[in-house]
């Protein structure tokens, strides 16, 4: 196998250009900053493009999925074949994440990366299945590095062959908030309790039987620190392509709209690899699972919604995606107070 190279990403910070953006959104009709936070998305997806006159071209709804072996400790309040068979509701159209991408004209891929299950080729599907889920990650490495490095190049590759300027992150996988979880404990240094939630619902005791596995999962791969490391001991295959993807979209200057916890958490590793592509992200929301606000803390993203969701899937990825098209059309197609012959604010 090639060894995996990583695509370099340098910084887009680029002072002036943004002096110029602010300028432009300042000379609007309107008083300074009387659409708040709009402005600023505004101006940060016109950073992210190097565009004064920023549009959103062909955007990408990318849905990676994969099993998870720890599920068998009791992780997860559903059963592992619920991820196969969701999997397949977002092909028959039937899903949350399926509807909003209709109703928001989001083409919608679903990656197979490492599902329990065989899938019929059909259109919207791409099959990249590194092994039929990761094994269990109390026992041992969930990814031997190799099948964690294809997952990732699997991703970059996958990005590489979407149109457009955008992609919005979104996950399938019973287990994977366990993974998001210790991931987030490792990278960020912070304790596994905190880090912790209900995933897909589970009571009082299942959060305490959840941590008491995380924390001893934890201890076993307390040598996994470097990021790649800890991916390949934590799992899952889903994730690490949405680290591939990621960094190759970084690479490409997309947009990136990240998601809930688990699409959150391959940005976090992905960012640790290389530390310019936060530049590229933004927030789509904040969810319920407690570590999420935790990792858009660390990463010092700051969500454009708070919803209480916790569904992942992307949906909270294209329910906040209008609000970036409202954001370079305002950029974009607003009047100045020049061209409208509006009066401007009177000196104090």
């Amino acid at each position: 196998m090639t060894p995996l190279q990583l695509p370099s990403i340098d910084s887009i910070d680029d002072a002036a250009f943004a002096a110029r953006l602010q300028q432009l959104l300042d000379n609007k009709t309107k008083p300074v900053g009387a659409l708040g936070r709009l402005e600023a998305l505004a101006l940060r997806i016109a950073c992210i493009l190097g565009s004064t006159a920023p549009v959103l071209d062909a955007p990408q709804m990318l849905v990676c999925a994969g099993d998870h072996g720890l599920a068998a400790r009791g992780v997860s309040a559903y059963p592992s074949d619920v991820t196969w068979q969701m999997v397949e509701n977002f092909l028959a159209g039937g899903a949350a994440v399926s509807v909003l991408a209709r109703q928001h004209r989001l083409n919608l891929t679903v990656v197979d990366c490492g599902v329990r299950h065989d899938f019929a080729p059909r259109k919207g599907l791409l099959l990249r299945k590194v092994a039929p889920g990761t094994a269990d990650a109390s026992l041992g490495p969930a990814m031997s590095m190799a099948q964690c490095e294809q997952a990732i190049a699997n991703g970059m590759a996958l990005m590489r062959d979407l149109p457009g300027n955008a992609v919005l992150l979104g996950e399938m996988g019973i287990g994977n908030s366990s993974a998001a979880a210790m991931l987030l404990a490792r990278i960020s240094g912070q304790d596994i309790d905190a880090c912790t939630g209900a995933g897909t619902g589970l009571d009082a005791a299942g959060r305490a039987h959840k941590r008491k596995v995380l924390r001893g999962v934890l201890e076993l791969h307390a040598a996994a620190t470097d990021p790649l490391a800890a991916l390949a001991a934590f799992g899952g295959f889903e994730i690490a392509t949405l680290v591939g993807a990621v960094l190759q979209a970084a690479q490409e200057r997309r947009v990136i709209v990240l998601d809930g916890f688990i699409a959150s958490a391959a940005v976090l590793v992905a960012n640790a690899l290389r530390p310019h592509v936060v530049q590229r992200c933004i927030a789509a929301h904040e969810s319920a699972e407690p570590g999420h606000r935790l990792l858009l803390n660390y990463l010092e993203l700051q969500p454009l919604l708070q919803l209480d969701l916790r569904l992942g899937e992307g949906s909270g990825a294209a329910l906040a995606w209008p609000l970036l098209e409202s954001a370079c059309c305002i950029l974009r197609d607003m009047a100045s107070f020049e061209s409208a012959g509006v009066s401007r604010q009177e000196p104090a």
